[in-house]
């Protein structure tokens, strides 16, 4: 009986999400491939494993064995893939960053700009999303997130501290300071549904007008003049159509970190790519607070 490793790894995916279809996705196939190492699985190990359904796969106990045995061999993979990645120090191939979109157009494109020009033999690729990506599991080698703290489990370098304060567009920044008691309409984010605290008594009228679940629309909002919005003071100001206003004053912010794992962190692709973040930032810190330090 010989086992092989991508059938284990299919049953495990198969598993975790139960429908061939999301196994495939977890494995970048397609699910008639799914379904055929399941098949060749089952006649390997000579068990069923698992029940065909019209809602999914359901996995038998045997299949949840197979699972966490594969889980294990997982982890190893993972444990030496990490291992290799941070002893590498070639500065080819390909090396994965990860980090929110608006970042990436408001102070990252620099960036990656000298980086590229810097290590031509280096293939970067940018994954720009607001989800936390698993970097024990490798989905990306460095990291640049907005956060108060990195995690215990990661190594981490805080690259920037930076403020928010309240932005709106040029017609209505005017009108704001020339009737400081009208009432100013706020455009606020889903998951902070109401007037910022610590507004400034000198503007005591306000409400919230709109609630939107993405920044993109919340920019583009305001600078239609839609509203007031709190955002961080480098997208602010670095958003063309918009300009602060007084109404809320620059408050503390999360910081800017770049994070790796520690297996990772060593790499010359990793150290490089820190090297040209770090002089970039430095350059930077005024955009991202009232004072810079």
């Amino acid at each position: 009986m010989r086992l092989i490793w991508d059938d284990l790894r299919t049953v495990l995916m198969l598993v975790r999400h139960q429908t061939l279809a999301g196994a495939a996705d977890a494995l970048e196939v397609n699910y008639t491939t799914v379904a055929r190492r399941v098949r060749r699985a089952e006649s390997t190990l000579g068990q069923i494993l698992f029940e065909r359904l019209a809602d999914g796969y359901q996995p038998t106990e045997i299949a949840k064995v197979v699972a966490s045995h594969a889980e294990k061999m997982e982890t190893s993979e993972f444990d030496l893939r990490r291992y290799l990645q941070g002893a590498d120090s070639a500065l080819t191939g390909t090396f994965t960053i990860t980090a929110p979109q608006l970042l990436i157009s408001s102070f990252l494109a620099p960036v990656l700009d000298d980086f590229d020009q810097a290590y031509p033999n280096i293939e970067l690729r940018v994954l720009a999303t607001n989800d936390i990506l698993d970097l024990t599991r490798l989905e990306a080698d460095l990291a640049i997130r907005i956060s108060r703290n990195p995690g215990d489990t990661l190594k981490g370098l805080r690259l920037l501290k930076q403020e928010t304060a309240s932005f709106a567009s040029p017609r209505l920044a005017d009108h704001i300071r020339s009737h400081p008691t009208d009432m100013i309409d706020w455009i606020v984010y889903d998951t902070f549904p109401n007037v910022p605290k610590g507004t400034s008594p000198m503007f005591p009228n306000n409400r919230v007008r709109f609630r939107f679940d993405d920044m993109v629309a919340m920019l583009g909002a305001a600078q239609a003049g839609l509203g007031v919005l709190r955002v961080p003071l480098f997208l602010g100001r670095t958003t063309s159509g918009l300009e602060i206003v007084p109404v809320l004053p620059p408050q503390p912010y999360s910081d800017i970190w770049v994070v790796g794992h520690p297996d990772v962190w060593p790499s010359k692709k990793a150290q490089a790519f820190r090297e040209v973040l770090i002089a970039h930032s430095k350059r930077s810190r005024s955009i991202f607070t009232s004072q810079a330090d």
